[in-house]
């Protein structure tokens, strides 16, 4: 693969077509500013700190904003909780509309036709392929992101992790877990 990408990135600059430095620039943005990380920095503050939780489920552009988190395609950011009660997943059906700045790129899977239509008709199954099964009781809940809103899960927090600062939190957030598909690590999964 890396052999493919080098040969087609050659090919488009010697074509005049692309900037090697542009290509870098956008690659270190994807490696040290968007991605999943910032995702497990907003859920980590929703779990310590209430007033943060609450503005986050109302408005959850203004909230990410706040934290210097700006989308920049305009996305409008909505935020649905996990509880014991409900599990929120989150698919795409016509593309694969996903909070870039929140998660990074998105999975090869989140594009996928089988996932896109599995996810809407039987979501306790696509769940159970990502190794989550939930009480039958567990209400799911199918959002489904469109090119103007898009959605991140606020997973449950997990239990004995009352008094981490949040960059412990942080490292138990995954990105599945913000979309659904997954939950978020167990403390004794997290050296500490």
């Amino acid at each position: 693969m890396q052999v493919r990408v080098r040969a087609l990135e050659t090919i488009l600059t010697e074509k005049g077509y692309i900037d090697p430095a542009a290509l870098d620039l956008i690659i270190e943005a994807y490696e040290t500013k968007i991605g999943p990380h910032n995702g497990a920095r907003v859920v980590a503050k929703a779990w310590s700190d209430p007033a943060f939780k609450a503005r986050l489920l109302k408005d959850g552009t203004e909230a990410v904003n706040a934290l210097g988190y700006v989308s920049r395609v305009g996305d409008h950011l909505v935020v649905v909780e996990n509880t014991s009660q409900v599990h929120n997943m989150v698919v795409c059906t016509l593309c694969s509309c996903y909070p870039w700045e929140m998660l990074g790129l998105p999975p090869v899977w989140y594009k996928s036709a089988p996932y896109r239509s599995r996810a809407v008709k039987d979501p306790r199954g696509v769940l159970r392929d990502f190794g989550v099964t939930l009480p039958r009781e567990t209400e799911i809940r199918v959002w489904d992101s469109t090119a103007e809103t898009r959605y991140l899960v606020l997973p449950m927090r997990p239990a004995g992790t009352e008094g981490w600062s949040e960059e412990r939190l942080a490292a138990l957030v995954t990105r599945d877990s913000m979309i659904g598909t997954g939950l978020p690590k167990r403390p004794e999964d997290v050296a500490s």
